[in-house]
C-alpha cells in the first residue's frame, strides 16, 4: 500500500499544479474569443458568459458610465459599444480561485477608428470581475474616464 499512497499523493500534486493553469488558459481563450466576436458585431458569445443577474459598473461621468444590472441592460451597453466602432483587446488575463469563486483581472486597451481608418479614440484600463461556474456575476471597468468623456464629445459632433 505505501507505493499506491505515494502514487496518489504524486497524482494529487500534479493535478493541483496543472489544473489551475489549464483553467486560466481556458478563461483567457474565452475572453479573447469573445472580444474578437464583439469586434465582428456578435454579442451572443459575451452575453452567454453573463449570469442572469450580472452587475456591471463603469465609473465616471461619461455617457458610458453607470451601474448596469442583468443581461438586458448589458446587451444595450454592448450594442452601443459595437455600433460606435469600439474595439477591445486584452493584453493580460489573470485568473485566480476555483470555478465556484473565480476572480479575473483583465488588462486591456480599446480604440476606435473613423471611416478613414484614423484612430479617434484610445484608452487602456483594467477590468476586475467575479465568475461563478463559468458565469460572470460582477465586473468593474477602471480606465481613463477623461478619455471616455472626450470620446463622447467626438460622438456628439457626429450625431452619434
Amino acid at each position: 500500500m505505501p507505493g499506491r499512497s505515494r502514487s496518489a499523493v504524486v497524482a494529487g500534486i500534479v493535478a493541483g499544479a496543472v489544473l489551475p493553469a489549464l483553467y486560466e488558459a481556458a478563461v483567457g481563450a474565452m475572453v479573447r474569443y469573445n472580444a474578437r466576436r464583439l469586434a465582428d458585431g456578435d454579442l451572443a458569445p459575451q452575453l452567454r458568459t453573463y449570469a442572469d443577474d450580472v452587475r456591471f459598473i463603469f465609473p465616471g461621468r461619461s455617457s458610458w458610465a453607470g451601474e448596469f444590472r442583468g443581461k438586458k441592460e448589458l446587451e444595450k451597453w454592448l450594442q452601443r459599444f459595437v455600433d460606435t466602432g469600439l474595439k477591445i483587446e486584452f493584453d493580460d488575463v489573470l485568473v485566480s480561485g476555483p470555478p465556484w469563486a473565480t476572480r479575473i483581472c483583465l488588462r486591456f486597451h480599446d480604440s476606435c477608428e473613423d471611416e478613414r481608418g484614423e484612430t479617434v479614440y484610445e484608452n487602456e484600463g483594467t477590468i476586475y470581475g467575479h465568475v461563478r461556474w463559468g458565469k460572470l456575476t460582477r465586473y468593474v471597468v477602471f480606465e481613463d474616464t477623461q478619455r471616455s468623456e472626450e470620446f463622447d464629445a467626438y460622438l456628439a459632433e457626429r450625431g452619434l
